[in-house]
């Protein structure tokens, strides 16, 4: 296993675990469930631990595809500086989410300002993901590019002639 599949494998569990995370939250609020708050703050925690390495493997995966035809430096350098912003997000959400719990230990409820200040920091966060995997899919998927089906069409037309055919 190299860091680009590292990288590959476990960038999906920050994004995915991000809405699952946030949804259980607005569960909560709206049942109004102490212990399923806490379930969804130590959610946040762990997936900021797991940010972690998520984020270093990035560097070592660049190295890895940066000279691969098709391959952009701009669209990785994009990619590397949102995951950045993306990871001090979630890192932020974490440790709010841990002084939540730790204030919380011994009160029966979790503090209306930790619960509304979580779930505004995990839409945040959670943003920050989804646009950071975005940019990294367009790394090596030009299809989801801007212009991405265009640059396809082009690239078809110029390799089958122009015939009409598209993409037949």
């Amino acid at each position: 296993m190299n860091s680009a599949y590292l990288h590959l494998a476990l960038n999906h569990i920050p994004v995915v675990g991000a809405i699952f995370a946030i949804a259980l939250l607005v569960f909560a609020i709206v049942k109004k469930s102490e212990e399923i708050k806490k379930v969804s703050l130590w959610a946040f925690v762990i997936l900021a631990l797991v940010t972690i390495p998520v984020y270093l493997t990035g560097e070592p995966a660049e190295e890895m595809v940066e000279h691969l035809p098709g391959v952009s430096e701009s669209i990785i350098h994009t990619h590397e500086d949102a995951a950045l912003l993306a990871m001090i997000a979630m890192e932020v959400l974490g440790a709010f989410a841990l002084m939540g719990l730790i204030l919380s230990r011994k009160a029966k409820r979790l503090p209306a300002w930790v619960t509304l200040g979580a779930l505004a920091l995990s839409l945040a966060a959670g943003g920050l993901m989804a646009r950071t995997a975005n940019l990294g899919g367009e790394i090596r998927h030009p299809e989801i590019r801007d212009g991405g089906a265009t640059q396809i069409r082009d690239t078809e037309t110029r390799r089958h002639g122009d015939t009409g055919r598209g993409f037949a």
